[in-house]
């Protein structure tokens, strides 16, 4: 998981035990994602290792817009969408951090607290002039977009440009480490590979103000005041990306949520399940606790059977059962065996319609008409009122049938006459059929 950290880091941690250190993560959706999810554990490991995670929201920096590996503006969004933002996203950190009164207790803070009275001009007098221009330029973020013209603002494409708003992000990250130094001496920021330049300039803030330091602010929160030393450190992790290069942000496409909503938890599953040979070593050691040799145990296993997929298995399983819950990610596996024959109509019946349809995402979807159920038997419903989809005459139904080809939700049929009125619905209006081994066909009453 490591990528970098600031020389000292190391033994900063080894000899002030417990130290504070804390990660952001902006508002600007309703649910974090996969992405998110690997700078999560930082905290986690930073909190079993005897520390204490601080996770800031970005309740203020979420209306302006990280610029980091982006090419264009974000849109801003309005101050309740962030609030109902923030919510979720702290339900879902709860998952993963012990939140208690003891001195490794997890904390969650909103910067906006900080921000919401902090003037204009006040912000510029005493954070602003600490910094020059050429240093917040020659941060790879801005380098990046600083070559566009201003009638590109906006656009996608590499001549965006950025705006004055954009280029401020960084004072204002880098105020959050000063502000939560000086509350919570907090002396640690994290963050994946991209927010390097972001954090180093909250450690070049708290330095270049540590005349300040005399007078310790007050953490409203806790009702004290805390006198800070003038050191702050910096630790990256490695950005967890896709085959071609792209990190799992939520502004890529096939975004995977923590949000069951937004992805559910057989989406989840089963995009670990389906995680390439070559990848799962390094995903199942970043987003687990497993043990080291229970890791290689189950990779010595899936190297001897690949076809297994032993390794994804163990991977998928722990993550959606974290995520989500021992029961989703139990409903996630009966679900995931479906296509593959392990499941019979009990089975199908135990699934919730979402499931079930996501289970038959990539499979013909076809409706018939709820009026024509009566007298309809099932050569017809497999040829006619499917318009051949399935099969193209009642004759060719008829004999798959009576060779023992065709099955409606995993029942085999045994008489081409035998009346679908008289079969089971899933869900009172679905038909899982089967052609063969492979071929399936979603039926839908309507």
């Amino acid at each position: 998981m490591f990528h970098d950290m600031m020389p000292g880091t190391a033994e900063h941690l080894a000899a002030h035990a417990p130290i504070s250190g804390y990660i952001g993560f902006d508002p600007t959706a309703a649910s974090l994602h996969i992405g998110n999810l690997a700078t999560i554990m930082l905290l986690v490991h930073l909190q079993r290792a005897g520390h204490r995670p601080v996770a800031l929201v970005g309740g203020a920096t979420g209306m302006i817009g990280d610029p980091s590996g982006k090419s264009a503006e974000r849109n801003l969004l309005d101050e309740t969408t962030l609030r109902a933002n923030q919510a979720g996203i702290q339900a879902q950190l709860e998952k993963f951090l012990v939140f208690d009164d003891s001195p490794t207790g997890a904390l969650v803070v909103n910067n906006y607290d900080w921000f919401k009275n902090f003037g204009f001009l006040d912000f510029l007098r005493e954070v602003g002039k600490h910094l020059t221009v050429n240093y917040m330029m020659a941060k790879d973020s801005v380098k990046r977009r600083i070559g566009g013209t201003e009638e590109g603002a906006g656009n996608e494409g590499p001549s965006s440009g950025i705006s004055y708003t954009e280029f401020s992000y960084q004072l204002l990250q880098g105020y959050d480490f000063v502000h939560l130094h000086r509350t919570l001496n907090c002396t640690l920021q994290m963050g994946a590979s991209d927010q390097w330049g972001n954090i180093t300039t909250g450690t070049e803030l708290i330095r270049r103000l540590a005349g300040d330091q005399e007078s310790p602010e007050t953490d409203q929160a806790l009702g004290t005041k805390h006198q800070a030393p003038n050191k702050a450190y910096a630790l990256t992790g490695q950005l967890i990306t896709k085959a071609d290069g792209t990190k799992y942000g939520k502004s890529e496409t096939g975004t995977v949520w923590l949000d069951p909503a937004l992805t559910s938890p057989y989406q989840f599953y089963q995009f670990f399940l389906n995680a390439a040979d070559a990848d799962v070593p390094r995903l199942i050691r970043v987003f687990t606790l497993l043990p080291q040799a229970e890791i290689e145990a189950l990779e010595a296993q899936h190297a001897a059977a690949p076809h297994l997929r032993i390794l994804q298995k163990a991977l998928a399983l722990d993550v959606t059962t974290r995520v989500h819950s021992d029961a989703a990610a139990a409903a996630a596996i009966a679900a995931a065996g479906i296509l593959f024959g392990q499941s019979d109509l009990a089975a199908l019946q135990r699934l919730d319609e979402a499931t079930l349809r996501d289970v038959f995402a990539g499979v013909p979807h076809l409706p018939v008409p709820r009026a024509d159920l009566a007298n309809l038997d099932a050569q017809t419903l497999l040829s006619d009122a499917t318009q051949g989809q399935i099969l193209p005459s009642k004759g060719e139904a008829r004999k798959l049938i009576q060779a023992g080809g065709l099955s409606i939700n995993r029942e085999k049929l045994t008489a081409p006459t035998q009346l679908v009125a008289a079969l089971p619905l899933l869900l009172g209006k679905y038909l899982v059929v089967q052609k063969g081994k492979k071929n399936y066909y979603l039926v839908e009453v309507q």
